[in-house]
């Protein structure tokens, strides 16, 4: 057996979820900060020289790059990432907040003003691996809120130069301001700016351990989307779903990160055994199975349970980033899940449909923060300011309470702010 199997409702190995950053790594990353913001280009061409043995020239990528990149792309993939496009943006388009004003009694009116960010920056990860589909995931959301700058980094490959599946999603939604940097420097040269690279108010997307420290550490100065640790997947899963089929979605997650958390939860022994065979047969002709192998043998999991109810508690106590509901009836699963952070229904909808086609966004909670946060969407590229205009007639009937609260606090100057606008009150000078 690989997967570590847990029972009578044993979820303690939740407490070793979340990954600490070595003290030694955190200072790494306020060293880079630092010097990126005292020498700004020539610290990103350091950086990139030093941990990715590349000699950058020029950090932006030109338009010619661009294109000449996304020639190279198979036409059986661009045709896909222009699908997933329009699939993420239709989906995305359906959240936008809107402003509104009402007027209440006495001539008050009270609203929203709802307004896009004026920068974002979105982090594609990158250097050995090439990920379009967060290029869509990060920017589209972006782009129908109505920022008005989206700029894309991306740390360059072996080459020299982005992955081209990077550039050929950035082509298609129109993405033109593309840098050449990764790790601890792209962030800060997106939160503090450099001689080419303009700073932004905000900095989404998923990296490494060194990508993570620096966005909680230049939080403050510029808003982040979280602190995204390693991927996670649950199965929740009765007799009625296919072995073969759960143990490959299981690897999916694992073949992510030697660190992903792949999870099994379901009431039956006979599916648990199955699953757990077809993992350990899968795992033989997996490519990335350097990477799968350790997170199926050190953080993965078959979680048995009595019945679909105290399986949809232990799906709640992991918050997982992503839940399958592998069941014969999801409808009523369903109700019972309070906390995750995508939920993929019944049996075909395995978890990669959403890491890239289907339209709901694959930047989503992990540690299990799906209790309290949500996938990253529209609102999180828009902000919201209070509209309130009060009347003479409010003023006069509601201003003596008003200052009898700010008094209440102690707070004098907001007492007679209010009490200079009435008419006959005392007002003390």
């Amino acid at each position: 057996m690989k997967l570590e199997w847990i029972e009578d409702g044993d979820l303690d190995f939740l407490k070793k979820r979340k990954v600490e950053a070595k003290e030694a790594a955190q200072q790494s990353v306020q060293l880079i900060i630092e010097k990126v913001k005292a020498e700004g280009d020539q610290a990103i061409r350091a950086f990139t020289k030093k941990f990715d043995g590349i000699e950058l020239t020029d950090l932006r990528v030109s338009e010619k790059e661009v294109e000449e990149a996304a020639a190279r792309v198979p036409q059986e993939v661009r045709r896909a990432i222009s699908q997933a496009a329009a699939n993420i943006r239709a989906f995305h388009e359906k959240q936008m907040p809107e402003s509104w004003t009402e007027t209440v009694e006495d001539g008050v009116l009270l609203g929203q003003k709802v307004t896009p960010l004026d920068s974002v920056g979105i982090y594609v990860p990158g250097g050995t691996a090439c990920y379009p589909s967060s290029v869509l995931m990060g920017a589209i959301p972006a782009l129908v809120a109505g920022v008005g700058r989206v700029v894309l980094i991306s740390p360059p490959q072996k080459n020299g130069l982005i992955a081209d599946g990077v550039l050929a999603a950035a082509r298609e939604i129109g993405i033109t301001e593309i840098y050449q940097a990764g790790g601890a420097q792209a962030i800060a040269a997106l939160a503090y700016g450099t001689e080419t690279i303009r700073p932004v108010d905000k900095i989404v997307g998923p990296g490494n351990l060194y990508v993570m420290l620096a966005k909680k550490q230049v939080f403050g100065d510029v808003a982040i989307d979280s602190l995204a640790g390693p991927s996670e997947i649950a199965v929740l899963a009765d007799d009625s779903a296919h072995p073969s089929w759960v143990a490959a979605d299981l690897l999916s997650q694992a073949e992510h990160d030697k660190m992903s958390m792949p999870v099994l939860i379901t009431p039956s022994r006979s599916l648990a055994e199955e699953v757990d065979k077809e993992v350990e047969r899968q795992l033989e002709t997996l490519p990335r199975r350097d990477i799968a192998e350790p997170s199926i043998e050190t953080v993965g999991k078959i979680v048995l349970v009595k019945d679909l109810k105290e399986a949809a508690e232990a799906v709640n106590k992991i918050a997982p980033e992503h839940l399958e509901l592998a069941v014969a009836d999801t409808e009523s699963v369903l109700p019972l899940i309070r906390h995750a952070g995508a939920i993929f229904l019944g049996m075909y909808s395995s978890e990669p449909v959403g890491d890239y086609f289907a339209g709901p966004n694959h930047i989503i909670p992990t540690n299990g923060s799906a209790r309290y946060a949500s996938p990253l969407g529209v609102d999180s590229f828009v902000k919201r300011s209070s509209l309130i205009r009060y009347t003479d007639e409010a003023l006069q009937k509601n201003g003596s309470a008003i200052a009898a609260f700010a008094r209440y606090e102690g707070l004098e100057g907001h007492a007679r702010a209010v009490e200079k606008r009435l008419k006959g009150a005392a007002v003390h000078d």
